[in-house]
Formats: structure tokens, sequence, C-alpha cells
């Protein structure tokens, strides 16, 4: 009888052990800063560009700081650069040009990162507000703050998805392979970076 009771005792802290790491999978890709005043909006281009877009217009709306910096390729070669499109959206929502930056030749987040640090130095930004979506945050943040160093500050702050919640991946086919490719992606990131980086 005892022995039953331990091995119950001992089914239920796996079983919690087991549920807290699914869960904290989620929060660990997606960390999210407390918004503040920053010199600079980066919003990267990717899955869901458009919300991405929209995020980064909000918090320029809403004066979290006075410029925008769009960074990505075309995916399609022939056609208008990812960057490009985020800013003709933004000028429909009404930012003026002048307040809109755009970086057009990054494939992937590396490259988004290595573009844009020299767009960031040259106008001496020293914080940043990243936007992403929230299962893409943790890559960004690695990536970026690898190639800015420690002299620009980066407050991490997701679009939302459509489909993907932190607290709730594992539920469709689609979130779960996502998160398992991110966790994947994010990993190798974190494990090849450079050590006097944080």
């Amino acid at each position: 009888m005892q022995l039953l009771k331990w091995l119950a005792i001992g089914l239920v802290v796996v079983a919690a052990v087991v549920a807290g790491g699914i869960i904290g999978i989620g929060y660990f890709l997606s960390p999210q800063d407390q918004l503040r005043h920053a010199d600079l909006i980066v919003a990267i281009s990717g899955g869901e560009t458009t919300e991405r877009t929209h995020e980064a217009v909000q918090l320029y709306r809403e004066g979290y700081a006075p410029a925008l910096l769009f960074s990505g390729a075309a995916a399609d070669r022939n056609g208008p650069s990812n960057a490009a499109a985020m800013r003709s959206d933004a000028l429909a929502d009404g930012v003026p040009a002048s307040a809109i930056l755009i970086e057009e030749d990054s494939a992937t987040t590396t490259q988004n990162a290595a573009n844009a640090a020299p767009i960031i130095h040259s106008i001496n930004a020293h914080s940043i507000i990243l936007v992403t979506s929230p299962y893409h945050q943790r890559r960004a943040d690695l990536s970026f703050h690898e190639m800015l160093g420690s002299s620009v500050m980066i407050i991490n702050h997701s679009a939302a998805d459509s489909v993907w919640r932190k607290s709730s991946w594992w539920r469709q086919p689609s979130t779960l392979a996502l998160t398992f490719s991110e966790l994947q992606k994010t990993l190798y990131v974190w494990s090849t970076k450079p050590s006097s980086q944080p």
C-alpha cells in the first residue's frame, strides 16, 4: 500500500514536471519586456508580416519611438521587398515617410540583425523595440543582441499571431510543428552565440 502511494506521488510529480516543461517552451520562445520609450521601433518580416507591421505602427502612434525600421527581402525576388510593402502599409496608416527606414536585403533572422545593425548605429540609437511574431521573439532577440552588442538595449514586444499562443501551442498540429522547428533554431542560435554576448 505504501509503495502504491509513493508511486502515485511520483507519477503526479513527473506529470507536473512534464506539463511545466511543455508550457515553459512557449514562454521561453516568447520573452516580453515592459514597454518603454525607445529610439527606434524595428519590425522584421516573416510569418504574418502584416500583423508585425500594424503592431509597429501602433507603437509609433502611441509615442513609444520617433521612427520605424522595417527589415526584410522580397519573398518573390521579382516583386517589391517585404520591407517596402511594410513601408507602404505604414504610409497608408498615416506614418510620415520621414519616420520610416527600410532594409530590403535580409532573407533570414541573422541577416535581419546583421543588416539592421549598421542602420541602428548610424542614427545613434541606444534602444530599440523589437517587433516580430511571439514564437520568433527569442531567436530574434538573440540575433540582434549578437549583432548590436551591449550598447543597444532591446525591448522585446511581439505582434499578435492568429493561431500561436505560448500557453497552448501544442493544441494544433501546425502550431506544434512550428514550435518545435522554432525551438530547434533558437537553441542552435543560443548554443553558437559568442560567450561575451548576453
